[in-house]
């Protein structure tokens, strides 16, 4: 193969070759994500639906949730397709696609957890202009802004990635198509290949480094300075309240930025196939599947708003069956 334009398919990688393993695979991603479509709805509908709910906090965390939601849909259901129909091929536009949508969607997702950092940072040092600071239209732009960062990362790194020549096959070490995986493919010789070579243009060296590394330091120095606050507070109540506001959005940061950085910034060579494999789930799947988890667990509020909506549903579903059986039996 000369070139990427005369690839019309692309080889993904199989997690297992004996059909009863590739059921069980089947029925594990199903229940995953069937776990991360009903979480993240329920906090998605509880949100929407409570009134008390529409602040800023939340309105961020519906946006992630709705970001979680697109990046496991992007994965998951081709694996679960791919393992019940015991085929490994995705076409050259759908793997285009593929690329395109996770690059938009992980970027969307780093840009907004920059943004509930900022506004974590506010609503611990700066309480008294926090509405100010965080009113309804800052928010929308706050959020339009994270999604549009997403956008124009996923759109330079998807032309960038598809204009390289490709020489190695089209055989993706990868359960989806992930780019350091594609890179291995380039006619770029094998020292290129072999760091990590991303990107072609210095502009998008540029941009790339200064949305990593802005959005990082960023977060960085907002904790900094929210610890210091805290550290500041008198009473013990205070503390668990911004403790338990802060500390899940820095176990999601954390996992997502510790497993993203392994993923694309080591060389292709310095872990087996399997390793790799093992941190595309974990930054691909788990942290969509978690993230609202960890974010209810010690939220009060929201943990509520969701026992109410699911109490709602479940009153709902019992007036309806018992309103079928009456009809059934008065005409009978």
């Amino acid at each position: 193969m000369s070139n990427g334009s005369s690839i019309t398919e692309f080889l993904l990688l199989a997690f297992a070759d004996t059909r009863e393993l590739q059921l069980l695979h089947f029925w594990l991603f199903l229940g995953i994500y069937l776990a991360a479509l009903l979480a993240n709805g329920l906090i998605i509908t509880a949100i929407a639906c409570d009134h008390h709910l529409h602040t800023p906090m939340y309105f961020f965390l519906l946006n992630l949730s709705i970001l979680d939601l697109g990046t496991i849909s992007i994965t998951v259901p081709n694996v679960m397709a791919n393992s019940l129909w015991d085929t490994r091929a995705i076409s050259y536009a759908g793997c285009a696609a593929q690329v395109f949508l996770f690059f938009f969607l992980l970027g969307a997702e780093y840009a907004l957890l920059t943004v509930m950092a900022y506004d974590h940072y506010v609503a611990i040092c700066k309480p008294l202009h926090y509405g100010t600071l965080l009113g309804s239209r800052a928010c929308v732009h706050m959020a339009a802004a994270a999604w549009g960062t997403g956008f124009l990362y996923a759109v330079l790194h998807t032309a960038n990635i598809f204009s390289i020549p490709l020489c190695h096959g089209n055989t993706v070490e990868q359960f989806f198509c992930e780019i350091p995986q594609i890179l291995k493919l380039s006619c770029s010789d094998t020292y290129f290949r072999e760091v990590g070579l991303l990107i072609l243009s210095f502009e998008l060296i540029a941009f790339s480094s200064f949305v990593f590394l802005g959005c990082f330091v960023f977060i960085v120095l907002s904790y900094v300075q929210i610890f210091r606050a805290v550290l500041r507070i008198p009473s013990e109540q205070g503390w668990h309240k911004a403790f338990s506001t802060c500390l899940p959005h820095l176990a999601v940061v954390s996992l997502f930025v510790s497993t993203a950085m392994f993923a694309y910034l080591k060389p292709p060579s310095i872990s087996p196939s399997s390793l790799d494999l093992l941190f595309a789930v974990v930054y691909s799947v788990v942290p969509p599947t978690v993230n609202t988890l960890i974010y209810s667990m010690r939220n009060q509020e929201l943990k509520d708003a969701v026992r109410k909506l699911m109490a709602g549903c479940l009153s709902a579903a019992i007036d309806c069956l018992h309103s079928s059986t009456t009809d059934s039996l008065c005409m009978s």
